[in-house]
């Protein structure tokens, strides 16, 4: 049973008698619906919809914890204090630092000893949870294949905040995205893009018959950009691209590359999306 701890990710704890008001009205997880021992992706947009921070959330005690990368908590959570005016709300850092993710047969048990489950990886068929603090001496990079091979991004590696619509990253898909609770920040923009089937970025896992070249490589088809590698680990990485574009240069036989290195794109299973094959296809 892999046990990898991850350092680089951070926790901050939402607590208080209007807690699940205030982070319900707030971010783009349905926070209402949230199982006891889930943990579901989540969002604070910008009013143009973009991702400012992304996260995962579970309920803990009387409230709820927020984990996000190291980088992103003390940003977040002034944030979340900019919207918190006089609401019954205790917003604090946890004193636990990192968390450790837990995959395989014994996923369960874990989950059993204060480990939730990653809704994410639910979806895709694997049992994964996710505990504050370490519990394991696993190498990150374990991790890293898992989330490749089942197209999970994180920020960061495989997008940039404030650059991504939450539909680019998959979260109308991963549970991470409520088209059903009322308004919140950037909702409507959101919503827009769900009704009206405009989201052509969406995440894909690579692969190469050899080592992909690094983060941030450029993918094209007949010398147009199609989208971005992400995360890499050996032949296989991530990449947010247009999928219109993707679609049609695989349609047509045109050779996709990362750089120089030629690629094959697949769509996430569990997403249910499938590469439109043309510009009429993209657009119904």
């Amino acid at each position: 049973m892999p046990a990898v701890f991850l350092k680089d990710r951070s926790l901050l704890f939402v607590s208080g008698a209007e807690a699940q008001s205030f982070l319900q009205n707030l971010i783009t997880t349905d926070i209402t619906s949230l199982g006891p021992d889930e943990a579901r992706p989540g969002a604070l947009l910008t009013p143009q919809g973009k991702i400012l921070f992304d996260f995962m959330v579970w309920q803990h005690g009387d409230g709820y914890m927020i984990e996000t990368d190291a980088g992103q908590r003390d940003s977040l959570l002034k944030r979340l204090a900019m919207y918190k005016l006089r609401a019954a709300v205790t917003l604090a850092p946890s004193t636990e630092e990192g968390v450790t993710v837990c995959w395989g047969e014994d996923a369960e048990g874990v989950r059993d000893s204060q480990g939730v489950l990653d809704s994410r990886f639910a979806k895709a068929g694997l049992t994964l949870t996710r505990r504050a603090g370490r519990h394991g001496d696993g190498k990150e990079a374990l991790y890293d294949a898992l989330r490749i091979s089942h197209g999970i991004v994180t920020s960061g590696s495989d997008f940039a905040l404030q650059d991504a619509f939450p539909h680019d990253v998959l979260m109308d898909f991963n549970g991470g995205l409520s088209f059903r609770k009322g308004c919140y920040v950037g909702q409507e923009v959101v919503s827009r893009m769900q009704h009206r089937g405009t989201a052509r970025r969406r995440v894909v896992t690579v692969s190469a018959a050899t080592d992909l070249p690094g983060t941030g490589t450029e993918i094209t088809a007949a010398g147009k950009p199609v989208g971005t590698l992400g995360s890499v680990e050996g032949g296989s990485g991530l990449a947010i691209v247009r999928i219109d574009r993707a679609g049609a240069a695989m349609a047509a036989g045109t050779p996709l590359l990362a750089g120089e290195t030629p690629v094959s794109l697949i769509l996430p299973a569990w997403s249910g999306l499938v590469f439109p094959a043309s510009a009429d296809e993209a657009s119904a």
